[in-house]
């Protein structure tokens, strides 16, 4: 998997927005990517039940308004809002938790831009410990996988996307993309520093090394001062 971490970062836009449901207070992370093909095949990389697995994860269940889908050892929930080829809604749902995920899409010349929303309940411990990366890279891996399998049409192979994530490009391409993450956070709100040091955690989380912190640090702090 070759992956430049630096200019595949700098493709994603990174926003953080409050919010409510319900009048429960929530934290939206948004991401935004072009990607060089018209909207029709971008959505059908994002619905279909036969490429889902090609460059995310393999999906049961009924993809139809108000059914529930299941994404294999991952989230399941329900199909709230479906606006072939502009936009949908699903609930993410992970144990008790329950999220909200929206994407759009929007023609851009020949290519198509993508807007992600996850929209989540907000745990004060929690954001506290991570902030926004928490799910935000998790998409970024995401976004990733989809463009490799967008630009050649063939399988994201798992495996090497794993090992990817924890080398040193795919760690150089996690403190990058948490740092916008952070940057992102402190724009909404968030005290800067606590949301460099959140960005910093969530690295070594999705590393496995705790290590990776300090130097996560460091990089959020040289996008600051960027």
């Amino acid at each position: 998997m070759i992956v430049d971490p630096v200019t595949t970062a700098g493709l994603v836009t990174r926003e953080v927005r409050t919010g409510s449901r319900d009048g429960a207070p929530t934290r939206i992370a948004v991401a935004r990517r072009t990607y060089a093909t018209d909207p029709a095949d971008l959505w059908d990389a994002l619905t279909s039940a036969e490429r889902l697995p090609r460059w995310f994860l393999p999906v049961s269940g009924d993809l139809g308004v108000g059914g529930r889908y299941q994404l294999e050892g991952n989230a399941g929930g329900v199909v709230e809002r479906c606006e072939r080829p502009e936009s949908f809604a699903v609930t993410w749902e992970m144990g008790p938790v329950v999220s909200w995920l929206q994407v759009r899409l929007t023609p851009a010349g020949a290519a198509t831009s993508l807007e992600l929303h996850h929209e989540a309940p907000v745990d004060p411990d929690l954001w506290a410990q991570f902030g926004p990366g928490a799910v935000g890279l998790g998409w970024d891996l995401a976004l990733v996988g989809l463009g490799l399998h967008l630009d050649s049409g063939a399988s994201v192979d798992p495996a090497a996307a794993e090992a990817w994530s924890t080398s040193p490009e795919g760690t150089d391409f996690l403190r990058r993309a948490a740092a916008g993450w952070a940057e992102a956070a402190a724009a909404d709100g968030d005290e800067p520093g606590a949301a460099r040091a959140a960005a910093a955690r969530t690295v070594a989380f999705y590393t496995g090394r705790p290590e990776d912190a300090e130097r996560s640090g460091d990089v959020a702090e040289g996008v600051a001062g960027a």
